[in-house]
């Protein structure tokens, strides 16, 4: 998108309970931001205009354990655009029970700085 194309965008924050409803018009190089009650709200927007980011939840195949899958969770927010690189780096992984709530399962992955935990702790299968 160049920065004179015209916006006309509505969005739904979600930092907060409120969950206003946000639009964007104007131009990328000069947007207008209306509809947020909060000094988060604008900042969501903006966010969601220039570098959208996501918490990404997903699973990683487990060996050893009752379940053959475990669920994750990044440490912070992803790039949107680096979330199907991310997965593809999860799918590709497995790991060994016993594993704890909290492990780091990837470091750094994809290089965003954000790593890769256990969503919760799996004992060894008896």
């Amino acid at each position: 998108m160049n920065g004179k194309e015209q916006l006309d965008r509505e969005i739904t924050c979600i930092v907060c309970p409120t969950s206003c409803r946000i639009q964007i018009t104007g131009t990328m190089d000069e947007p207008e931001i209306t509809g947020y009650t909060c000094k988060r709200g604008l900042e969501h927007a903006r966010n969601e205009l220039y570098c959208p980011m996501r918490m990404l939840t997903s699973t990683v195949k487990i060996l050893g354990a009752k379940f053959r899958v475990m669920p994750v969770i990044s440490t912070k927010e992803v790039p949107k655009d680096k979330m199907k690189d991310c997965l593809e780096e999860i799918y590709r992984i497995q790991v060994t029970a016993p594993v704890q709530e909290g492990d780091i399962i990837i470091r750094d992955i994809c290089h965003t700085g954000a790593d890769i935990v256990a969503a919760r702790s799996m004992k060894e299968a008896q």
